[in-house]
C-alpha cells in the first residue's frame, strides 16, 4: 500500500516545529482562527445551538480544535502524526480530546454523530494516495443526518474539485457551499478552496 502522503513529506517528527511556527505568526499578529469562526457559525446556523459536536479530521497540533473547544463546542481531534498530537496535548479542556488513529478507521466514533467533521489544513491532499474516497466516506458516516463535512484544501495537489465533489456524493452527501477562504470569499481563480457538504 502507498505511505500516507504527510507521514511520507515529514517523517512524523515536525510536530514541535510547526507549533512554533504556528506561535510565532500569532505573535506577529497573524489572525489564525477562520476555520474556528466559519466551523462556529455553521453549527449555530443549522442547529439553532450556540454549541455542537464537532471532529477535526487530521487535526494536527490541536490549533482549530482547542479554539472551537474555546467557543463551548465539544472536539474530538483525530490524526496520524504522534508529533502533531504530542502538541495538541498540551491543552487540558474538558470539552476536548484528541485520538491516535487514521482516518480510513473511525472505530467507535462511527456512533457519535457529529454536527460537524472539519478537515481544515490541507488534510484531504495529504491522505494516502488510493484511499480518498473511503476517508471521505468514513468522514461522512460519522456525521449525524443533516451534519456538516467541511473541508479546506489547495487546488491542483492531488485532488481536484470535482474529485472530492463525487466522492462525498458517493458517501451521500450533498453539496452546500463553495468558498475561496474560510472567511466565505467567493471561489474565481484562486489556489484554494473550502467546500461544505449536507449528510
Amino acid at each position: 500500500m502507498a505511505e500516507n502522503r504527510w507521514l511520507a513529506e515529514t517523517g512524523g517528527t515536525g510536530g514541535p516545529a510547526y507549533a512554533q511556527r504556528f506561535r510565532d505568526l500569532e505573535d506577529g499578529g497573524a489572525d489564525l482562527h477562520g476555520e474556528a469562526r466559519l466551523i462556529d457559525r455553521l453549527i449555530r446556523e443549522t442547529t439553532g445551538s450556540l454549541t455542537g459536536r464537532v471532529l477535526e479530521a487530521g487535526c494536527g497540533t490541536g490549533r482549530v480544535a482547542l479554539e472551537l473547544a474555546r467557543r463551548g463546542h465539544r472536539v474530538t481531534g483525530v490524526d496520524v502524526d504522534p508529533s502533531m498530537l504530542a502538541e495538541a496535548r498540551l491543552a487540558r479542556q474538558d470539552n476536548l480530546h484528541f485520538v491516535d488513529g487514521d482516518l480510513m478507521d473511525l472505530g467507535d466514533l462511527v456512533a457519535d454523530g457529529f454536527d460537524v467533521v472539519a478537515a481544515p489544513g490541507n488534510v484531504i491532499v495529504y491522505l494516502t494516495p488510493g484511499t480518498e474516497a473511503d476517508v471521505v466516506a468514513q468522514l461522512v458516516r460519522v456525521l449525524r443526518p443533516g451534519g456538516l463535512l467541511v473541508a479546506g484544501f489547495a487546488l491542483g495537489r492531488h485532488v481536484s474539485t470535482q474529485q472530492y465533489d463525487d466522492w462525498c456524493q458517493r458517501a451521500g452527501a450533498t453539496p452546500v457551499h463553495r468558498w475561496a477562504t474560510w472567511d466565505g470569499e467567493p471561489l474565481a481563480d484562486g489556489d484554494y478552496v473550502v467546500m461544505v457538504h449536507r449528510r
